[in-house]
């Protein structure tokens, strides 16, 4: 066995790129090694990469296939062989078979089958080096890397990739292997950092001196090391600003993780009178324009410093002279904000209103002007909803905002800083003087911006961004633009994700089918629901990906109803919960044998008995079974109204004793036509009465 090294050296790739081509370069690799029989058991992968660099080592790899015997059948014995004896001649039928099977023809050998005897061989086919198995097929998998955004390079070549390709390296133990791609064929040799070790190329003798090598020349190839590296700096350098953190950004970290090599850390500041304007404006500077880190003092407001994550090392001359210039572009952008901010001062939000009718939502659904209009049908369609009056929101707070949600879209400050819309509005709505429930809820409009976000805080928010959402999607599904396979080139799925989530964690007691409907308007049912279809598919999407809860838990509570959101939550929580004890997963067993029989009969067309008749429940069995399922019926019913489902399904499973000996003692196919219609019926009954939470019948028993 030897360990293989591979890295692909490219011009610097995007860093929102990186994370995901890493993971699947490894996979290609670990699923290459597998198919073509190079991986042992005790084989073990691990990627690495940096702007400039994809790289996986991989070790316990075979140096070679093992010889494969295969059983070939050849042309029937009486083709075979002239006289259409296994002794005699062999035709030329024979010959070729033998030779396309590399044997001797005397090796042959008769088999036999249903259809007759047949002329059969053993052929061994020779296992390949590694080197040589690798050099054919690795380019492929390189090929067929998914990135986002591809490039030729190369005039009249064939190649796409993320980035032109600068190098590449691969060795299995010592020996290159001449894997070839984009122009280039692998060497034994890698590059470090641009600056601090320069254009030398680095010669690296065997897979487990690559990291080493790496480091000597200034590049931390370790994902994770950097990373590390990168949060223990900005803790280091943030405490000689005394009384100060940096405010947790983990995606930004991530950002530039991906985007250094050899990360290092300075702490640079600005003047203290930006700290007027709002928080929102100047952490947005920092973070998405320049990629700083904020910094907040010990009660989690903005202190006058930032971070900046420097992909080099200086000593003090060098660092001042790169704060110096961090700082007056910082200063440069701060003052075009402070600038913007003012200057939108000067029209009202109202007077902003007329503006919207420049503004395209889309071409085929009109301006912004027409969609505030819909959005304030929405909302008053929704506060309507005798549920939503109960929370006793502010309905003028929620008009005023549903009136005034776009209107910041014309303000120079979200042209300029357009990750700033919604928020910009709020906090103009707040110091032109509207109501902090209309303020709150123009803010957090449109949240939330993905499963890791939040919802908005209020309930009129919720509203307005539930209303906002539901236009969005019923417009785009009247036109037919709904998403289709992995396109979705206007955010549905985050839209509907959104919905969810509202009505997952928020307070608003509204149905998905109700939004649908309020989406789409009367009339057309089947938009309405292919709208429904939709949203509960994001339920499904936010049960399994933002809960964490089993596929099976969740077809076994969708499949009973994804209309009610937060019921639906509930009742996975309460499967999830009690999944694992032995009588419910017996009972769901047997529910699905219930199910099954049931399925089976209605194909075979046997009815069951429209009512179930008790008095002809003979076997003690049978009517252990219906007297059980009859007391606790209201029991389960009264809990499921209080949606306590926990101890509904903690009941229903106390039906196991009398499931098991139900089945034990009794055949349901009766012969009897009078008493299978009967039993069958009391199995309906059985089901219909308990499956009101979830279809039991999709839940995974293990076995």
């Amino acid at each position: 066995m030897a360990d293989f090294l591979f890295e692909i050296g490219l011009e610097e790739v995007p860093a929102r790129m990186i994370a995901s081509a890493e993971t699947e370069l490894r996979k290609r690799v670990v699923d290459l090694l597998t198919r073509e029989r190079l991986g042992s058991e005790a084989m073990e992968a691990r990627a690495y990469s940096t702007p400039r660099r994809l790289a996986v080592l991989v070790s316990g790899v075979l140096q070679r296939q093992q010889d494969i015997a295969e059983e070939l059948t050849g042309p029937a014995v009486k083709i075979a062989y002239k006289d259409g004896q296994p002794n005699g001649t062999p035709s030329p039928a024979a010959i070729a078979f033998a030779k396309k099977a590399g044997v001797a023809v005397d090796a042959l050998k008769i088999v036999s089958t249903p259809k007759g005897d047949y002329v059969a061989a053993t052929a061994v086919k020779p296992g390949r080096a590694a080197a040589e198995v690798l050099a054919t097929e690795l380019p492929k998998e390189l090929a067929a890397i998914y990135w986002a955004k591809n490039m030729y390079w190369r005039a009249g070549k064939p190649e796409r990739f993320v980035r032109p390709v600068r190098w590449l390296l691969a060795l299995l133990g010592d020996e290159i292997v001449p894997v070839g791609f984009g122009g280039y064929t692998a060497g034994r040799v890698t590059y470090g950092h641009r600056v601090l070790f320069g254009a030398a190329p680095i010669e690296v003798g065997e897979p487990q001196a690559y990291l080493a090598a790496l480091t000597q020349a200034h590049v931390m190839a370790d994902v994770e090391l950097r990373r590390h590296t990168i949060r223990k700096a900005l803790d280091r350098v943030c405490r000689t600003a005394e009384g100060t953190r940096w405010r947790e950004d983990q995606a930004l970290v991530d950002k530039m993780t991906h985007l250094t090599e050899w990360p290092s850390v300075l702490l640079g500041n600005f003047d203290k009178e930006y700290l007027s304007l709002p928080e929102e404006v100047l952490v947005t500077v920092m973070r998405d324009h320049q990629n700083y880190f904020a910094v907040e003092t010990g009660d989690g407001k903005l202190a006058p410093y930032f971070l900046a994550v420097l992909n080099t090392e200086a000593d003090e001359a060098g660092q001042a002279v790169i704060r110096h210039g961090n700082e007056r572009v910082l200063r440069a952008r701060f003052n075009d904000a402070k600038f913007f901010w003012e200057f939108d001062q000067r029209m009202t939000l109202e007077e902003r209103l007329p503006l919207l009718e420049k503004v395209t939502f889309q071409k085929d659904l009109g301006s912004y002007a027409e969609k505030t209009e819909r959005v304030v049908q929405l909302c008053k369609i929704f506060v309507d909803r005798p549920g939503v009056q109960k929370l006793g929101l502010d309905y003028n707070a929620l008009i005023d905002a549903a009136r005034l949600a776009k209107t910041d879209l014309t303000s120079e400050l979200v042209k300029e800083f357009t990750e700033l819309q919604g928020a910009i509005g709020g906090l103009y709505a707040r110091a032109q003087g509207f109501s902090e429930a209309s303020a709150a809820a123009i803010y957090d409009q449109y949240r939330p911006m993905s499963m890791e976000d939040r919802i908005p805080r209020t309930a009129e928010g919720q509203v307005l961004a539930l209303a906002d959402k539901a236009d969005t999607i019923a417009g785009m599904f009247k036109l037919g633009l709904e998403p289709t396979g992995s396109k979705d080139p206007f955010a549905l799925r985050r839209a509907a994700n959104g919905i969810v989530k509202i009505l997952a964690e928020g307070m608003l007691p509204i149905t998905l089918g109700e939004v649908a409907q309020a989406g789409v308007g009367s009339g057309d049912e089947a938009l309405i629901g292919k709208v429904e279809v939709f949203l509960a598919e994001r339920l499904e999407f936010y049960l399994r990906e933002a809960k964490g809860q089993a596929y099976d838990v969740v077809a076994a509570v969708l499949a009973v109803g994804a209309d009610d959101v937060r019921d639906a939550v509930a009742r996975t929580e309460a499967v999830s919960a009690v999944r694992g004890g032995e009588d419910f997963r017996e009972v769901s067993a047997a529910f699905k044998r219930m199910k099954n029989i049931l399925v089976q009969a209605s194909e075979k067309k046997i009815a069951a008995a429209p009512v179930l008749d008790v008095a002809m429940l003979k076997d003690g069995a049978e009517l252990a079974l219906a007297e059980k399922a009859a007391d606790l019926k209201p029991k389960v019913a009264e809990l499921r109204a209080r949606q306590e489902y926990r101890g509904a399904l903690e009941a229903i499973a106390t039906l196991r004793p009398q499931v098991d000996a139900f089945f034990d003692a009794v055949m349901v196919m009766d012969p009897d036509e009078v008493v299978r219609a009967n039993r069958l019926a009391l199995l309906a009954r059985t089901l219909g009465d308990f499956s009101g939470i979830a279809d039991f019948a999709e839940i995974v028993v293990a076995g």
